[in-house]
């Protein structure tokens, strides 16, 4: 894998599967073990929620880039976001 970012990777679909049960996808992804802080955890298991994004390779052949969610923490409740303003003239009435 060329580019290994921290906590992405990909997964590419298999040509020629061996059996029915072999996978239909298959890649790496490179986890970054230094920062388990920001990973939920229970019974013992480290959680990890994964995104996946469908692209095309320089070959042409389609592939889902995966990364990692980690659960950070937040100090602040978030913020609303700012309602648009408009202008009075906008509107035909």
């Amino acid at each position: 894998m060329p580019d290994q970012r921290p906590d992405s990777g990909a997964l590419f679909a298999k040509d020629n599967k061996r059996t029915e049960k072999s996978p239909d996808y298959s890649g790496e992804i490179a986890i970054d073990l230094r920062n388990l802080t920001a990973v939920r955890q229970e019974d013992g298991l480290h959680i990890f929620r994964l995104s996946g994004w469908k692209r095309q390779g320089r070959s042409g052949k389609t592939f889902l880039s995966i990364a990692i969610d980690r659960y950070e923490k937040r100090d602040e409740a978030p913020q609303p976001k700012p309602k648009p303003q408009t202008d009075d003239d906008d509107f035909p009435f």
